[in-house]
């Protein structure tokens, strides 16, 4: 039978998606309306999507709370989780569910035939019968409910997604984003947030939020996806018979309104909040935005991304430049979002001054006015098509299944035009096009028109609030209290019962039946074969190198290491200085805009990075090797000059430019506070574990707080700081970049190696002759501090770590299983499901390093209480067979994460430099599988070893943090 044979489905694209290896089909399903896409491709990690188009109506997040509650039990699955019983028992490749401003994603993925019918099946039937009909709970606890634990304490609103939107709405750049968003469509539904403003939450009944899943839950609205290597006719026969054969066609106006343009561009002027000690001085946001066309243009779609690299993105871009030389911003961030139905291009200054607006403006229109009269840098153009044509071509997405991006990148087309969800995934047409068009004034004229002569834009300035946060928490507060005072004693008592009743329901575990229905893959299912090891060692022109030899479709990914052993422990911080600065400063021969251009025209991308290899043989001793590592990737026939670019960023860097230096020095510092804000969970593990781990101390002194600290201080003294840091950059590559101090991993296939060797003596020739100075090794010297640092954020990151090898225990593979039950179950369930925290994680590693961490978390006190918790939860652990099983599913789900080539090297070359052997990697696997409840009871000593050290880091709300000041040895800011 063929997809041609299916009477229940119209055929209305047969297409032959040659670009992508893919056979392309957009069906239409007769009775219920549902649109569907097929993409057969030879591709094992199979994925599937079902998606909606959900214009939100208000600011209540009521598409957010959704895309939650869907997922918390339906009608064939009436489990309270059903997500979280897949994680736990599923092989899935991805798993996951996202609002966006226009629509709401359910995607999966699978290498597993089984294993992807039963997401399938979870997926459909949670989108289309959730329980949200019969638990009002399901929308307390994931949107947000009124929070009163007694007739005395105080009312609070608590929810997931409440939550979860106090930390976004924390975070400047979320800020900025989401106002530049509703200002630039005020009547349509990008002015309202999707994801819920935790103003307007509260106010959404659940009345309405039944009504919305009524309304745009339906197959009519629709957008289904199918790609890889599977039966396409036995899928669409499941779906028919299963799910959409029991809907009707609907008429749902779900359409994404045209934002007509404006006569004449707005200005908006908004506060953000900052701690009371922050300055206000350059810490204001300016912002430029413009609306280009539609996302239905194929060729506008990428032409602007190749503007985006060419005016703003790349180092050096002209933009970029300008602004920084004029002193307006301390970093320029640049975007182009072609993710909604009229694409927006921005340029941001960070770190400005708001009597720098008009400025800011007329620079911005002066050079893009001198770009049209004298043309765009060609080589920019070049550079830009070359390096998204590249990863357009390597569709290399690190762990993210390529069919799932495909389906992602095709709704951009698809949810604005029902007919045309190919149109951006056949790019090849659009690549040759806009090449044709370089010396034609093409990329002038979308200049022209689309940014100078265009007035549908917003000028918005984001500025510095001391203490709004404090103050709106304590208006909330304030309000919440009134509204508590105005209520009688059964009002009262009836919102303690409430708030005991939902505590009741999310503790209350579900029934045995009912977990029954989750399908479940068994252990016999899973193969005891580890991922293959691609090491062969060998030495070109003396020089060492680990070979992986990977089909890479004629890529090389060549990976430059250099032992940093030597490197004293005052010098670290300036490694981590010295590899931000290579490759964005000039060199002998080229400026760094140029330099950068060179690099995109003939290969794929040239980066550094630091990297640090523990010795898990070592483990008590502590050993480890840090490198300073250059990584190239490039078709064969251009590793000639990767390799040129390569050594010229190494040696012939103008490190001694003082100007440019300052402007990295300011870019860098602004960038480590923004990740800070966003990825505070990483930031606080990885603080918490330098108080102890020599490997972890030199990760937070050259990416994390010590890191940042540093470059705040020489940023703030810079003229009396500039002299050392020239001295010291200068001292680190002649003791770094020698041929006698070097390795290489090089991934390729067979005939990759064609010509290496001349390569690599050429190139190390290159390098620095300084004697080694022989038995020289770095020691570091750690400190326990136990610190809060207080920042504007409504949320915290809560830390706690230690190291269990320190205190006598040892690594087993069981730790791992153990990670999923505590991020799935004891974590997830007091720290997520009660506490409402957005989320929760723990890590054990081979080298004894254990931590706790929770993210975007109200809680503070409480959580560190949880965390004491684990132990006495783990001796007394009671898991049924069939709940054991899904734990280890899980686990090696973790463990089997399909890779691209560019991976399977990477993990090879980890494997190598840290000296675990297939045999351990056999061993840790025959654990997991075999792993049972007394192994896992077993565990309680290793968390309560790991629990001895008491290093804490929290990263949070400067009243949540003083509240608690005693609990921390020092608390500061940033």
């Amino acid at each position: 039978m063929s997809i041609r044979d299916l009477n229940q489905y119209e055929i209305i694209k047969d297409e032959d998606l040659q670009d992508v290896k893919c056979h392309g089909y957009l069906l239409k399903h007769k009775k219920s309306g549902a649109k569907l896409v097929l993409m057969e491709a030879d591709d094992d990690n199979k994925v599937f999507s079902v998606g909606f188009r959900t214009p939100p109506e208000d600011s209540t997040g009521l598409p957010h709370i959704l895309e939650h509650s869907v997922l918390c039990g339906s009608d064939h699955f009436p489990v309270k989780d059903p997500f979280v019983e897949l994680v736990k028992g599923s092989l899935n490749t991805f798993l996951n569910a996202m609002t966006y401003p226009d629509k709401t994603m359910y995607p999966v993925a699978s290498c597993n035939d089984k294993d992807f019918q039963n997401l399938m099946h979870v997926y459909m039937d949670a989108v289309f019968y959730p329980n949200i009909y019969k638990h009002e709970e399901i929308f307390r606890q994931e949107g947000w409910s009124y929070k009163l634990d007694s007739e005395d304490a105080d009312l609070e609103y608590n929810g997931v997604v409440y939550n979860e939107m106090k930390g976004a709405f924390s975070s400047p750049e979320g800020v900025l984003d989401r106002v530049v968003l509703n200002e630039l469509f005020p009547d349509t539904a990008y002015a309202n947030e999707s994801g819920g403003d935790p103003d307007v939450i509260p106010n959404l009944s659940y009345e309405q939020f039944l009504a919305f899943h009524k309304k745009y839950y339906h197959p009519s609205n629709s957008y289904i996806y199918l790609y890889g290597d599977m039966d396409m006719e036995e899928k669409l026969v499941w779906l028919d018979q299963e799910y959409l054969s029991k809907f009707d066609v609907a008429e749902i106006d779900s359409r994404i309104a045209y934002q007509e343009p404006f006569a004449k561009m707005k200005e908006v002027e908004m506060p953000y909040s900052v701690t009371s000690e922050e300055p206000l001085e350059d810490n204001t946001f300016l912002s430029y935005n413009k609306v280009i066309g539609t996302s239905l243009d194929k060729e506008l779609y990428v032409a602007f991304e190749i503007l985006d690299y060419a005016l703003l993105s790349a180092p050096g871009a002209p933009l970029k430049k300008a602004l920084l030389e004029a002193g307006i911003g301390k970093d320029i961030l640049g975007s182009y979002d072609n993710g909604i139905y009229q694409p927006i291009f921005s340029v941001v200054a960070k770190n400005a001054n708001p009597e720098q607006k008009e400025e800011f403006v007329t620079l911005i229109e002066k050079l893009l006015t001198d770009m049209t009269e004298h043309g765009i840098d060609r080589k920019a153009l070049e550079a830009g098509i070359n390096y998204h044509e590249f990863q357009y071509r390597e569709a290399d997405y690190g762990r993210y299944p390529k069919g799932l991006m495909y389906g992602l990148q095709i709704m951009d087309s698809w949810l604005y035009d029902e007919n045309e969800p190919f149109i951006h995934i056949q790019a090849l047409d659009t690549f040759a096009f806009l090449k044709k068009q370089m010396n034609t004034g093409y990329f002038e004229n979308l200049i022209r028109e689309y940014l100078l002569d265009n007035e549908h834009g917003v000028i918005v300035t984001l500025k510095p609030e001391r203490g709004r946060t404090a103050r709106m928490d304590k208006e909330l507060h304030d309000k919440l209290q009134a509204y508590k005072a105005g209520l009688s004693k059964e009002e009262i008592a009836e919102l303690v019962e409430r708030t005991k009743a939902l505590e009741i329901y999310q503790s209350e575990p579900s029934d045995a039946e009912a977990l029954a229905t989750i399908p479940v893959l068994k252990r016999e299912d899973i193969s005891r074969e580890i991922a293959p090891i691609y090491n062969e060692e060998m030495k070109l022109a003396g020089i060492p190198m680990v070979f992986h030899e990977i089909d890479t479709n004629g890529i090389g990914y060549i990976d430059i290491m250099f032992d940093m052993s030597e490197v004293p422990e005052e010098l670290l911080p300036y490694a981590g200085i010295l590899q931000g600065v290579l490759g964005i400063i000039d060199t002998e021969n080229y400026e760094y805009g140029e330099l950068f251009n060179e690099i995109n025209v003939h290969t794929g991308g040239i980066g550094t990075s630091l990297e640090l290899y523990t010795d898990v043989t070592k483990a008590k001793e502590k050993e480890f090797r840090a490198t300073f590592e250059i990584k190239a990737k490039a078709l064969y026939d251009k590793l000639p000059i990767a390799f040129n670019m390569m050594q010229e960023i190494l040696v012939r860097s103008k490190l001694d430019d003082e100007k440019r230096l300052k402007e990295i020095i300011a870019m860098t510092a602004s960038r480590l506070l923004m990740r800070f804000q966003s990825s505070g969970h990483t930031t606080a593990a990885l603080r918490a574990m330098s108080y102890a781990s020599p490997s972890a101390k030199l990760k937070d002194m050259t990416s994390g707080i010590e890191y940042y600290q540093n470059v705040a201080r020489i940023e703030k003294a810079f003229d009396t700081e500039k002299d050392e840091l020239i001295t010291n950059l200068i001292k680190l590559t002649r003791m770094l970049f020698r041929a006698d101090n070097m390795m290489i991993s090089y991934t390729a296939e067979r005939v990759g190696l064609e010509g290496m060797k001349q390569q690599i003596s050429a190139f190390a020739e290159g390098l620095y002759l300084q004697e080694k100075e022989s038995g020289k090794h770095c020691e570091l010297h750690c400190e326990k501090k136990n610190e809060g640092f207080k920042t504007a954020s409504k949320v915290q990151y809560v830390a706690r770590c230690g190291n269990f090898i320190d205190q006598g225990a040892e690594y087993t593979g069981a730790l791992q299983v153990l990670k999923v039950i505590m991020g799935y179950e004891y974590l997830w369930q007091n720290i997520r499901v009660k506490g409402g925290a957005y989320g929760c994680m723990s890590n054990f590693n081979r080298i004894g390093e254990g931590y706790f961490v929770s993210y975007r978390d109200p809680n503070l006190e409480r959580t560190m209480e949880i965390y004491e918790g684990v132990a006495d939860y783990l001796r007394t652990f009671t898991v049924s067979d069939f709940d054991m099983n899904k734990y280890i599913i899980g686990t090696i789900s973790n463990l089997d994460q399909p890779m691209t080539p560019a991976l399977k090297g990477d993990r090879s070359m980890n494997l190598y430099m840290n000296h675990v052997t297939e045999d351990m990697i056999k061993e840790e696997r025959a654990q997991v599988l075999e792993a049972t409840q007394e192994d896992i009871r077993g565990l309680a000593g290793i968390v309560e070893a790991m629990m001895k050290a008491e290093q804490i880091c929290v990263i949070g709300s400067e009243d949540k943090i003083e509240e608690a000041k005693d609990m921390f040895d020092t608390v500061t800011g940033f």
